[in-house]
């Protein structure tokens, strides 16, 4: 399985594990056994409420010597409350003291929403700044001066769309070298993969088996379930793997990293396992008629109008 390549030489192993909703007292031991397991790619975010005991995952895995700082990816995501300039080295500094790093491998804007600086969870209009009030060019150039100081190798965004990234590309002259977006075969994005690819822009892909763990809040009615899919279920039984590890295995070999979330130490091994699967073309054939276009984070929860954020994904 390839690795993504960046322009500098680093490589990226496309599986990752995610910690997304990973909750205090599992998430030390999840990051640890992942790490023990082979994975070389974790994803954090400060808005988690984990990375500390991460950090402690981190700091007892690598004291050992067996396994080294530089041979693993490490991603964290600055989250919507640090958007103004001055906020966004000391947002990244507390991520390293809680990670317990001297460097991230990538740093990424979370949203391209802001909100007041002293807030972590808006509970109204009142609690957002506007695109005016924290332009997401000047959020971005401090985030060129993470990477200047070395205290972020690469930079990047989540949760972009095509317009977003054209805009962002104009205003400031420099491309992301990655965009976080929610990805599986329900959700193609296509369209957003061919631009990405021209640009020179790599993708991860989260919630690749559906987030099905989300709390209620964010879901809809009658969400699709991933692993029941007649050509998943198929492609799974055809190879003898499982209906999971058939959908990290598309992203994958897509050419985009994946990142699934597990704390369980088997499934976390299975996961990885999905590197050995080789899809063929009828595979994917079955796979790309998939594609409906759903989205289950749909980013309506910030979709605050008289804000200025209208339509999270311009769809």
């Amino acid at each position: 399985m390839k690795s993504l390549k960046f322009k500098n030489g680093d490589e990226l192993f496309p599986i990752g594990l995610g910690t997304w909703k990973s909750k205090p007292g599992e998430v030390k031991n999840a990051v640890i056994s992942a790490l023990e397991s082979g994975y070389k790619h974790i994803d954090c975010a400060a808005i988690y409420g984990n990375e500390k005991e991460i950090g402690e995952a981190f700091n007892e895995v690598f004291s050992k010597g067996e396994i080294k700082r530089e041979d693993v990816w490490i991603t964290s995501k600055l989250w919507n409350n640090a958007h103004l300039p001055q906020d966004v080295e000391p947002a990244m500094k507390q991520t390293l003291n809680d990670l317990q790093l001297d460097y991230l491998d990538l740093y990424l804007i979370h949203w391209p929403v802001a909100f007041k600086p002293d807030v972590q969870s808006p509970e109204g209009p009142e609690d957002y700044l506007t695109p005016q009030e924290a332009p997401i060019s000047e959020t971005w150039k401090a985030m060129s001066q993470l990477k200047e100081k070395g205290l972020a190798k690469h930079i990047g965004v989540s949760n972009f769309s095509k317009q977003k990234l054209e805009e962002l590309i104009a205003n400031t002259g420099e491309i992301p070298e990655m965009n976080q977006v929610e990805l599986h075969p329900l959700l193609q994005q296509n369209d957003l993969f061919e631009y990405c690819s021209k640009q020179g822009i790599h993708l991860t892909g989260y919630s690749p088996l559906g987030s099905g763990d989300r709390s209620d809040g964010m879901k809809q009615e009658n969400e699709p379930n991933m692993f029941e899919k007649t050509a998943v279920q198929k492609i799974a039984s055809k190879h003898n793997v499982s209906p999971a590890q058939v959908l990290i295995n598309w992203s994958a070999q897509r050419g985009t990293a994946v990142i699934p979330k597990s704390t369980n130490p088997g499934r976390i091994k299975e996961n990885l396992e999905a590197a050995r699967l080789q899809l063929d073309k009828d595979d994917l054939k079955d796979l790309a008629q998939l594609d409906e276009h759903y989205r289950y984070v749909t980013g309506k929860f910030f979709e605050v109008e008289e804000k200025g954020y209208k339509n999270i994904y311009d769809e």
